[in-house]
């Protein structure tokens, strides 16, 4: 194919010698020697600086964003107070957590205690694991199938927040960190529904021997059930165990109570095995346990409340004396010498039911109270003073008190290692942690960032659909247990 020639166009196709540049022969008067058709059209520094930075006078932009903020709902969303609109549902931040997961069982569990472990303490690695014992709530036709449980929970694993490319050479650490989590059981028929389950663990004969670990469960039927769960707990981690009816059978079926209860408590002071138990008719009884498997309880039980004991705790350092609270809205200690079985001290906490309790092991004269009007509060056992006719309670005041929670305290528990830190469960659905160690100047706002009635010493506000117990891990530091409606649900927040 023959090629075209390019067309020239006229004047311009003399070639030009070095150094030489074309010249434009048409008249462009509009255009002066120096002047830019691109010019800004600021014709000034101080226009340009009055601008801002999108060309637009600071003022204009800043009423516009202010004027687009009032079109959205500024109302700090409170989980437990404020309602959720239909068809909403919440939404965990998964930033502010360090470890989240939510476990299922076949009945729902009112009541368990964690199980310490030969794990190591003060553990922060991933994936945890966690062993633990709860008491099903199976009901109506379906009470046969209650049962205890004796769980392991492994490959709970650390929040994924993404990883950097350089963390490429931790591929295998990471898959092991988000591993899916793993329920396994061991089940004992039990035959009522669990009130309350506590364990205690007291050391072996032998040091190549895993500790000894017992249970104490609190069923609606009255009877109290004492298990020796160590073979459940050592099959886990020994694969082909096999489980007889006879390490399933109780070790005792107390039977001293006449009506149900729900405090219940192991003492930390006595190895082989002391028992407190509190039922609605307002007595406690004290089990002692015996060399050789043997479980007696005293005749003779103390009295002194004048409605149902909700809960009750051994002194942490003293092993001869206890507190129980009450649904009369006392809070009593009692020493388990006294001839007279009756408390040393009274104190009036609340005008509605007292609910829970918990003994500080940290400073062991701090004692926490939670009552049914969703308040709960602080008290120092040293201002608890006997009543002078030792017959009315006496109304000291509490070192500190909340208000936060519009329902009923379901739980209560101090920090295993600090005691400022409190985990508190309520019956509006949530699991709340607070800081005790922040303080307040007088010209100081009791809210917190402009939300009424959110106190500065509330550090974190975890929602759980029906929550009823909660407690601290005392071997993984900041990681709370607890159990609802929903199962049970295990987590880590980045604020302790």
């Amino acid at each position: 194919m023959a090629k075209r020639p390019a067309e020239e166009p006229d004047g311009e196709g003399d070639a030009l010698k070095a150094g030489q540049r074309p010249i434009h022969t048409d008249n462009d008067d509009e255009a002066g020697p120096f002047e830019d058709e691109f010019e800004d059209e600021f014709e000034s520094e101080d226009e340009i600086l009055e601008a801002g930075v999108d060309g637009r006078p600071d003022e204009e932009r800043e009423l516009e964003e202010k004027r687009d903020a009032m079109e959205v709902d500024q109302k700090t969303f409170i989980p437990g107070r404020d309602k959720l609109a239909a068809g909403e549902s919440l939404s965990p931040d998964t930033s502010t957590y360090e470890m989240l997961h939510n476990l299922t069982t076949t009945w729902p569990c009112l009541s368990f205690d964690i199980v310490h472990d030969q794990l190591g303490d003060n553990r922060k690695a991933y994936p945890a694991t966690i062993y633990a014992v709860a008491g099903t709530q199976a009901e109506g036709r379906k009470a046969n199938q209650n049962e205890l449980m004796v769980m392991k929970l492994s490959g709970l694993s650390r929040m994924d927040r993404g990883r950097d490319e350089d963390d490429s050479d931790n591929d295998n650490d990471d898959d092991d960190e988000s591993a899916d989590p793993i329920l396994e059981t061991k089940s004992i028929a039990l035959p009522s529904t669990t009130n309350r389950i506590r364990a205690h663990q007291h050391p072996p004969q032998s040091s190549a021997k895993p500790p000894i670990t017992h249970t104490a469960t609190m069923l609606e039927n009255s009877d109290i059930l004492i298990h020796d769960v160590t073979p459940h707990l050592a099959s886990f981690d020994t694969p082909g165990t096999i489980i007889t009816p006879q390490q399933s059978r109780p070790l005792a079926t107390l039977k001293m109570h006449r009506t149900e209860g729900y405090a219940i408590d192991w003492s930390p002071l006595v190895p082989q095995g002391k028992l407190l138990t509190g039922d609605n008719d307002g007595k406690i009884f004290v089990t002692t346990g015996a060399e050789g498997g043997k479980w007696t309880p005293d005749s003779k039980p103390f009295t002194g409340h004048q409605s149902s004991v909700e809960d009750i705790q051994w002194s942490p350092n003293e092993r001869n004396v206890f507190a129980s609270a009450s649904s009369d809205g006392t809070v009593k200690v009692w020493d388990v010498r006294s001839k007279s079985r009756k408390p040393a001290v009274s104190v009036k906490v609340s005008n509605t039911d007292v609910n829970v309790i918990s003994w500080s092991r940290q400073t062991t004269h701090l004692l926490a109270s939670g009552a049914d009007d969703g308040q709960w509060a602080v008290w120092d056992l040293r201002q608890w003073k006997p009543s002078a006719d030792n017959t009315s309670p006496s109304e000291p005041k509490a070192v500190a008190s909340f208000n936060f929670h519009k329902e009923q305290i379901t739980s209560i528990e101090w920090h295993p290692t600090d005691d400022s830190i409190m985990a508190v469960a309520a019956g509006d659905n949530t699991l709340t942690l607070w800081d005790l160690a922040v303080e307040l100047d007088d010209e100081e706002s009791k809210d917190t960032a402009g939300v009424q009635g959110v106190p500065p010493q509330l550090l974190f506000v975890h929602y759980m659909d029906l929550v009823k117990e909660c407690h601290w891990h005392p071997q993984i530091p900041g990681c709370v247990m607890a159990t609802g409606g929903g199962g049970f649900g295990i987590f880590k927040t980045i604020s302790v």
